[in-house]
């Protein structure tokens, strides 16, 4: 089954909602995530890295081989805020990377070229 397309209006609330306080509910918090990572998948089209948010979502960009089936070679892994706060550029991907708050394997899973995404408002 596809996953629900967020409206960008409601997503962009939600990252809003997110920027004004991290400490929204869990419903927000969802929906601005899964927002991101769609708009990772708008500005940075393929399959060759899956980008995992749990328990929010999880998807495949970067132009590159194809992956299908099994855990892929290029794999980041991050926690909702710390996603968040690298799609509004409150850290970069090197300051992320040096606190330990990404998980990162394969020669493509830098995403320092794709992030921010927004910038916080």
């Amino acid at each position: 089954m596809a996953a629900r397309k967020i409206d960008a209006e409601q997503g962009r609330a939600a990252v809003l909602a997110w920027c004004a306080d991290a400490a929204v509910d869990r419903a927000t918090l969802a929906t601005a995530v899964r927002f991101t990572l769609q708009e990772l998948a708008l500005q940075a089209p393929g399959r060759s890295v899956e980008v995992r948010v749990p328990p929010f979502g999880a998807v495949q960009v970067v132009e590159g081989l194809t992956h299908r089936r099994g855990t892929p070679p290029n794999v980041v892994e991050l926690q909702p805020d710390s996603w968040m706060q690298l799609v509004v550029g409150d850290v970069t991907w090197e300051q992320a990377e040096a606190a330990g708050q990404v998980s990162a394997s394969g020669s493509r899973a830098d995403l320092s070229a794709y992030l921010p995404l927004l910038r916080r408002p």
